[in-house]
């Protein structure tokens, strides 16, 4: 059943609850959100450990765009309102692009008492080519000329889909489910900033101040494992970085789900459950 809280800035954000124990947030990646996307099925295996809260992010889903312009804090408020609906402290886990917000968000909001996150999209080094310093006005102009579809291809192309799976992707029903959201992409791209130039992460890049657990998959690229690593050494002595053998960018909700358990089951023992 979907229920609404009210962000600062008065829009409506969308979000679902499952489960009971612990309240956990769950921060999407790029176009996903609740009925698009591995939340769903994720929230479905830690529910039974945790109160699990889903919610689509600005643009997507049941949220509207926004009463106010598009800014990282906007997307940070409807974090926090997802909280305040949670009883004022949660555990969040985030995903990709959604890791880098959720990174955003563990710098400012106090509610957030414990932090995983996987595969942020950085590129940190030479192992990937960097992203055009422009791609954000790319976006924008093809969105102007409302040409969604133009976004989507090199969105994907951005990201390593070969020619041949984009071409195939484009004929199946997922492409149609895209669209419609495929405004939000310079949104997530200006999350990332300008962390994808093939420089190591700015030492003062966030100021995380909880537990953080920092994951990317086995079988993921090697400059996504090697970005997590540079997360886990920026964010320094309360990060811990993991590697989830056989897993990709997509990973397999029964084997991140324990990953999660463990690592959010210690402040548990150590501090007792949150509200």
């Amino acid at each position: 059943m979907t229920r609404f809280t009210t962000s600062a800035d008065g829009t409506e954000v969308a979000y679902s609850i499952t489960g009971s124990g612990p309240a956990l947030i769950i921060v999407d990646g790029a176009m996903c959100h609740r009925m698009f996307g591995p939340t769903t099925e994720l929230a479905s295996v830690l529910d039974k450990n945790f109160t699990v809260y889903t919610y689509d992010r600005r643009g997507r889903g049941e949220t509207g765009d926004g009463a106010t312009p598009w800014s990282l804090e906007r997307e940070v408020e409807d974090i926090d309102a997802v909280i305040e609906e949670a009883g004022g402290s949660a555990f969040v886990f985030g995903v990709s692009s959604g890791a880098v917000l959720a990174l955003e968000a563990a710098s400012r909001l106090p509610g957030i008492s414990r932090l995983a996150i996987y595969e942020a999209p950085f590129v940190v080094d030479d192992t990937y080519k960097p992203r055009p310093a422009d791609i954000v006005r790319q976006m924008n102009d093809m969105l102007a000329r409302g040409d969604r579809s133009g976004m989507l291809s090199t969105f994907m192309k951005m990201v390593g889909v070969p020619g041949f799976g984009l071409a195939v992707m484009k004929l199946t029903p997922m492409w149609k489910k895209l669209k419609p959201v495929a405004h939000t992409l310079p949104w997530d791209l200006m999350i990332l900033g300008d962390d994808g130039r093939g420089s190591k992460l700015p030492a003062d890049r966030w100021n995380v101040k909880v537990p953080t657990l920092a994951m990317d998959g086995g079988k993921s690229p090697e400059y996504l494992r090697n970005a997590m690593k540079n997360v886990a050494e920026v964010l320094g002595a309360d990060a811990e970085h993991r590697t989830l053998p056989g897993q990709t960018h997509m990973y397999k909700s029964s084997v991140m789900a324990p990953e999660l358990v463990e690592f959010f089951s210690r402040a548990q023992r150590t501090a007792g459950p949150i509200a």
